[in-house]
Order: structure tokens, then sequence, then C-alpha cells
């Protein structure tokens, strides 16, 4: 304890798996699990009908399925009733011959020699199926019935062999057995690493042959309601352990910590550490790997629920380093020392940072601003509009002589082009006449006193308001005007 907290500070609290308390244990209800912590899936199929056939399509999957005591009752079962059948066909042929009668006249040659009654019947074929020959029992040329006969023996016991005793080496060689080897830790924990918030978890390996590929995937079991109203019992989500960045390939020689960071993507966005006290959930770890030794394919599983997630927790550290080599101290792989964690989810935290970010919030109020004027939010309104506009257009609209409805119906034609050669034709006609340009005079002394200039006959592919709009500002429209008078107005200012 004092060298853990010499080395992470007085803050940091060293805990075993067993919960304590002050004084009193307390004990919560035990709830069903979908898989227990050495890997047991509780599922029972009931109600079959007439499906349970398909278990005798797949017998030599179906007898190396079953548990142990039913594997050597049936080996057993299998040899006694195969021997004691083919000991029954020798003696019924010597019965049907009369060699039982006759077995012990010396002129007469019986199907098998020696066999005058069922047990010497049954030792024959003992002697024949296990290849043992003592020689004194033997079969003759004079019964063709005894030679097929003891054709069909052969074939039908190399089969029973073939069957039984693959079944049987099936059934001890079947990596279950490795996964006993195979550690997960008690508890899982929820604590900060790298500066997110992250789900954890510990696994090892005992032996010291290796995992070969060694994989690990994590599901989430949860029951939910869609918005359709459908209820979903133990609804499989998929937790990331790292599948995009290769994380989940384990190079398992010494215990590893697993993690799962939750973001916005993860299932537990939500979770906090109050609502985990509420929620209900199961997380289903799965190991899969090749033994090194045998080449098969392991798989070991265990399962959390929520009151098996510490928040705040960390596991404590298990690898020292030795002299020249590295030391495994598995007396503190399920040991856990709490953190200092934020009690909130992630979406809490992410919202609480929203807020409390100076970009987010809005500027300062002024009591002497003008929107607080009733002509204000009409002058906002117009300052948004005209700041979208692009330059030349913006320098437009920024004379005062024009009307402000002209304005905004010019801002909302073009607020979505960003220099003059993107501007429809129109746009690009009203910004080069003499009149509302910059690079000219605004105002000379023979125009009128509006300060308008003579609008081009451009003009008169305006719509219509645009029309009468520009006809109020500059005066009649040339386009209007009679032949001669457009001719004279042409070369007054030409």
């Amino acid at each position: 304890m004092s060298a853990l907290r010499k080395k992470f500070g007085d803050d940091y609290q060293v805990v075993t798996t067993a919960s304590s308390g002050c004084g009193f244990e307390q004990r919560k209800k035990k709830r069903q699990r979908f898989v227990d912590k050495n890997g047991r899936c509780n599922v029972q199929h009931g109600n079959l009908g007439g499906e349970t056939s398909r278990y005798l399509s797949d017998l030599f999957t179906t007898l190396v399925d079953l548990k142990w005591r039913w594997n050597l009752f049936i080996f057993i079962l299998t040899y006694t009733v195969a021997w004691l059948f083919m000991a029954s066909m020798w003696w019924l042929i010597a019965y049907i011959r009369g060699d039982l009668n006759r077995a012990h006249d010396d002129k007469y040659t019986p199907c098998v020699a020696n066999v005058y009654n069922f047990p010497s019947a049954f030792l024959f074929f003992i002697e024949t199926e296990a290849t043992i020959g003592y020689g004194y029992r033997y079969i003759t040329d004079k019964c063709p019935e005894g030679i097929i006969l003891f054709l069909f023996q052969s074939i039908l016991g190399s089969i029973v062999d073939a069957f039984l005793i693959g079944c049987m080496f099936i059934k001890m060689s079947q990596p279950k057995k490795r996964a006993e080897t195979l550690m997960f830790s008690e508890h899982a924990a929820i604590s900060m690493r790298d500066g997110k918030l992250t789900l954890m978890f510990r696994v090892g390996n005992l032996r010291n042959s290796h995992m070969v590929s060694a994989q690990i995937r994590c599901k989430l079991l949860k029951s939910r309601q869609t918005p359709e109203g459908e209820f979903l019992p133990l609804d499989q989500l998929e937790l990331d352990v790292g599948f995009s960045t290769g994380a989940d390939q384990l190079f398992l020689v010494s215990p590893l910590t697993i993690c799962h960071v939750i973001d916005s993507r993860s299932p537990f966005y939500e979770l906090s550490q109050r609502s985990m006290q509420t929620e209900q959930f199961e997380i289903v770890v799965i190991l899969e790997g090749i033994v090194e030794t045998t080449g098969m394919t392991c798989q070991a599983r265990t399962s959390y629920t929520e009151d098996e997630v510490l928040w705040g927790h960390r596991f404590f550290p298990v690898i020292s380093l030795e002299e020249g080599f590295f030391k495994v101290d598995y007396s503190q792989f399920h040991a856990t020392f709490e953190v200092p964690t934020p009690p909130y989810s992630v979406k809490e935290q992410e919202e609480a940072l929203l807020i409390s970010s100076p970009l987010a919030a809005p500027p300062p109020g002024n009591s002497g601003d003008k929107s607080s004027t009733p002509d204000g939010p009409e002058v906002l309104e117009d300052a948004e509009v005209t700041a979208k506009l692009p330059p030349k257009l913006q320098k437009i609209t920024g004379r005062e002589g024009l009307p402000r409805k002209l304005l905004r119906m010019s801002s909302t034609a073009s607020e979505m082009t960003y220099s003059l050669g993107d501007l429809p034709i129109k746009l690009q006609r009203i910004s080069s006449v003499p009149g509302v340009s910059e690079d000219r005079p605004a105002a000379t002394k023979g125009t009128r006193p509006g300060g308008a200039e003579p609008i081009s006959k451009s003009a008169v592919d305006l719509p219509p308001k645009l029309q009468k709009l520009a006809g109020g500002v500059g005066g009649r429209m040339d386009g209007h005007l009679p032949p001669k008078l457009r001719k004279m107005n042409s070369d007054r200012f030409t």
C-alpha cells in the first residue's frame, strides 16, 4: 500500500475484487446471467417437436457433444452388443450344422473346430476380433457360410472401431480444457485513459505455449424497445475493442488490458456513474485463438454484469523487470485501485464543454445598440444579408440612395455568388449601370435631385418589380421613350 501511494499518490487506493464495506456487505439480488463466468451459456432449447430427428442426422457430433459419462456408457454398450451378436451368429451356424453334438468326434470336420457351446463360440469371436489367435479354435474350409460370416465380422468390427475410437479421440482432444488456462479479470473497470473515458478488463495466459492468432471480441447484451414498439430481449450490440486499429489481434504472452473507448459511437455514450446503478446489461467477452501444440481452435468466454463494472478504478500492474526476464505476478491479476474519474457520461461532458465554450456563448448585449430600437431587427437582418454579398455588390448595396427593398432583392438573387464573373447576366448588367457604379462620379450638376443617372436600355431585361423600382430612382426608362428621344438621350451622354 505504501509503495503504491508513493508511486501513484495519496488519492489512489488499492482494492480487491471482494466488495468491502463498513462492517457489512451489501448483498445484491443475484440476477440471471446469459453467460456464466466460466463461459457456459445458460440457454436451454425446448419444445423442439419433430426437430429432434436432426440430432440423429449428425450422430457423430451428437456423440461428441455428450457428457463423458454418456460417452463411456455408449462405448461399452456398443462393443458388448456387437460381441454378443457376432458370438450368437457363430453359435447359430454350429447349431444348424449339428457341430454342437459331434464336437468330440475325431472323424467329423466341423465349421469351427472346438466350438461346442455358446461360451466357446464367444471366445472364438473375441480371439478373431482381437487377432489373438491362440490356435485352439479355428475355422475350416468345409464351411462356406462361416467364411462369409468371417468377412462380415471383419468389416463390421472395423466400422465400429473407427466410429467409437474416433469419437473418443475427438472428445479427448477437444480444446475446451485449454480455455481453463486462459484467465479473465473478475471485474471490469471504467476510468480515464489518454484523456478518454474507457472501459477496461484484463486477460491472461497461464501456459508457456502461445495462442496463435488470438483475437478478442465483445458483445453488449441489453434489452431495448424500438421506436415502433417492438421489444428486443437481449439485443446484441458490438463493442469496439480495436477492430479498426488492429488492437483486437493479441500477442498473448503476458496479461493484457483490453480497452473500449467510450465515445459517441459507443453504446455507453450516455452511461454515467449514477445511471449505471439502474441499468441492466451484460458484456460478453469472447477470446479465440489456435492452440500452438495441437493446431485446433480454442474459444474462451466470460461475461460482466453491471454490478461487476467498477467506476473510477484501474488495474494494478502485474509485470516487473527482473534480472534477465520479466516476471508476472498473478496474485495481483484481479486487483484494482481507485483513480479520480468524472462521474458524468461522455454525452454530459461534451454538452458541458459546449456550454462553457466562448464560441458558443452569445455576445453581451448593449443598451445603446441599434437593435434596441424599433427598427433594430430589420437593420440587423439587412446587415446579415449584405455581409453575404460579394465585395462589388456590397459597395452597391452600401449606397444610401437605393431603397431598402431593392437592396434585399439584389442580395437575395446574388447571395450564393462570390465574384462578379459568377453572377447571372441580369445582375452583371445592373452592376454596370452608370448610376450605381462607384468608379464613376455619383452625381453631376445635370442630374436630377435624387442623384440617379439615366438607366441604360439593359434595364428592360429586369423583372417587373425591379423595372418599377429602377424607374422610381432614375426616372423614365429608355425602353419606353420614343425613338427620337432615345437618340437624343444617347447623344447627350456620349
